[in-house]
């Protein structure tokens, strides 16, 4: 058994998703002098997806740093709750977490574009506006009043549309809907008719099964099967047009991070940038495999959206990234970058990926 099965399993015979155990990692040996730093996350333990990353990215730090700098994870609820981590860094309670920006839209906007923008970029086109596009300038400016670094650390990539108790066969269906989905995807829903709400991914099981919800968005299908939903909501809709993209954010607190030494501060942004390849790598490999095991295996009815829905959608997301950019000026300006992005973006995969899938697919 490899040990990717056998924490999926740990993780899944916790029922509410809090696993005891951790990923398994070497031995590691601590230097006596060593800082030892919190790293609170907004995930369940071991949660295949993003709570594998963050065990993964502890692990890292500390075994790269020789012990200099020790991680030690708590995950979601288990020192703050999953969507405090943010005040918890910025105010020093943590040194570090990891979590999802769109989850701050109420205390910052713009946040919520360096998670994923509507009809915007894939993971691999935001790695290249925020790496080289000026996004993490942006980013930096954007956190700086809440004494916050940000990093990207992880992704998940091709989000779905999310999982319903009902078929929605047309845009009407959407009117009234409760539907569990944070960020500007939730903006969307609510010019749709719909009403958007914001949970932790530990609680979107339960919401579901009560009814508090009558449909849900998280990941894709290796994450979201890992907690269940397909037990209580059949319909599993694609694409995730409100997230092309599912980038992990690790927060840390600025003035601790800037006090590092050189060696660790590139050690903990190198760590970051690993696991942007890696997680994303490892969710495009079971993502596959488990779509088909959903659809083949657990009964899953798979369903594109309908066209009028896409349609009116589409039109939201450009009214929701007009208000955005109207709220501030820095919001403003980080929307202008995103969207010079995905123009280029376009531009290029017109040409190079859109071109190619067609000639893939008739081969």
């Amino acid at each position: 058994m490899n040990s990717g099965t056998s924490n999926r399993r740990t993780f899944l015979t916790t029922g509410a998703g809090i696993a005891i155990g951790t990923l398994a990692a070497p031995a590691i040996v601590k230097a006596q002098s060593g800082l030892n730093w919190r790293l609170v996350t907004s995930w369940p333990r071991n949660s295949p997806g993003p709570g594998w990353t963050a065990q993964r990215l502890a692990d890292k730090i500390t075994r790269m740093s020789g012990g200099e700098l020790t991680i030690t994870l708590h995950a979601a609820g288990e020192m703050v709750p999953p969507l405090e981590v943010f005040d918890a860094v910025g105010l020093g309670t943590a040194e570090m977490a990891h979590t999802a920006s769109l989850f701050w839209s109420g205390k910052a906007p713009a946040a919520a574009l360096f998670t994923a923008g509507p009809f915007g970029l894939t993971a691999v086109e935001h790695h290249a506006w925020i790496y080289h596009g000026g996004g993490q300038a942006l980013w930096d400016r954007l956190y700086e009043p809440y004494g916050l670094k940000p990093l990207m650390a992880g992704n998940t990539g091709m989000q779905m549309g999310g999982w319903f108790k009902k078929e929605i066969k047309n845009l009407t269906d959407l009117a009234g809907l409760k539907q569990r989905i944070p960020g500007l995807g939730g903006a969307i829903l609510e010019k749709l008719g719909g009403t958007p709400v914001t949970l932790p991914p530990g609680d979107i099981f339960a919401a579901l099964q009560s009814g508090l919800v009558d449909g849900a968005e998280f990941l894709g299908p290796w994450s979201d099967s890992a907690f269940g939903f397909h037990k209580v909501a059949p319909y599993y809709y694609w694409p995730g047009y409100h997230e092309p993209n599912g980038t992990g954010e690790c927060l840390v607190n600025a003035e601790r991070f800037a006090a590092l030494p050189e060696n660790l501060q590139e050690i903990v942004a190198t760590a970051c940038a690993a696991e942007n390849s890696i997680s994303l790598a490892e969710s495009e490999w079971h993502n596959a495999q488990a779509l088909k095991s959903l659809v083949g295996d657990r009964g899953v009815t798979l369903r594109a959206w309908p066209e009028d829905v896409l349609v009116a959608a589409r039109k939201s997301a450009g009214e929701v990234l007009d208000d955005l950019a109207g709220t501030d000026a820095l919001s403003g300006e980080i929307v202008a970058s995103f969207r010079a992005a995905r123009d280029q973006a376009v531009s290029w995969g017109r040409v190079g990926y859109e071109s190619f899938y067609k000639a893939r697919g008739a081969a």
